[in-house]
């Protein structure tokens, strides 16, 4: 009788095994790729003490996802690849200042708008010769490519507009004499002007008004939902006002 039990026993726990090992894994969650390029203080920046990407943007995102429950990895890619990366789908979706444009409409989606920003001009320190867009002409002028500054500087009649791949080293050439002026949006121009505060100014007023919103794959209706979501969420509980205090309130 025993040994019958045994058996039985036995081939349950042989079943059991068999069962379980043969069960389907449960899916993994979703984890969503989201590109930036971190050069466009204060809104993405490496922190040069941790190596990890900061910012209002960074923290924007850490905030949506916490309120609409997705998960999510950041990339630090170029503007250009992180524009290209968008378009083709090579990233779920993108945050970094993104100005929402008609252009970019056409390849992306938008969320709903969460800053928004303007280009300003900045020159040297005791450069007098140019007060505002009007005094621009003829005039060698730094942009990032690619951005709405660069749309705005190629506008300009008669001036050498010059194209970086980040706007840090549109700042440095303005410094080191190369280009006479900067156009940029105004919080990375701003934040640049308070490091260098005896080398460069900004001039004028700011002279667009751009929504910025999160960039994402056309096909990723989810995500855009879901980032939407958690975008009104923490407009409503106030998240939003506290993160643009943190970051732009001594601007």
């Amino acid at each position: 009788m025993k040994t019958s039990i045994v058996k039985i026993v036995a081939a349950l726990f042989v079943a059991i095994f068999v069962l379980t090992a043969c069960a389907p894994a449960a899916p993994a969650a979703t984890v969503y790729h989201i590109a930036s390029d971190a050069t466009w203080p204060p809104f993405e920046m490496v922190d040069e003490t941790s190596k990890e990407i900061v910012g209002f943007d960074v923290d924007l995102m850490a905030a949506i996802a916490e309120q609409a429950g997705f998960q999510y990895e950041i990339v630090n890619v170029s503007w250009d690849a992180l524009l290209a990366g968008v378009s083709q789908c090579q990233y779920d979706a993108a945050i970094s200042s993104i100005s929402i444009t008609d252009e970019r409409k056409q390849s992306m989606a938008f969320s709903e708008p969460y800053a928004t920003a303007g280009q300003i001009i900045t020159v040297g320190f005791n450069d007098s010769s140019i007060t505002g867009l009007d005094s621009l002409a003829g005039k060698r002028i730094g942009v990032q490519m690619a951005t709405t500054g660069d749309i705005a500087a190629q506008k300009v009649a008669g001036a050498e507009v010059k194209g970086y791949d980040t706007v840090d080293l549109a700042f440095q050439d303005l410094m080191n004499g190369q280009v006479d002026a900067v156009i940029a949006d105004l919080a990375p121009s701003a934040n640049f002007v308070l490091l260098n505060p005896d080398k460069i100014k900004l001039v004028g007023e700011q002279f667009t008004d751009e929504p910025l919103g999160v960039a994402v794959c056309k096909t990723n209706t989810e995500l855009l939902g879901l980032i939407n979501q958690g975008l009104a969420g923490i407009q409503a509980n106030g998240k939003l006002d506290e993160l643009k205090a943190k970051w732009f309130g001594a601007q």
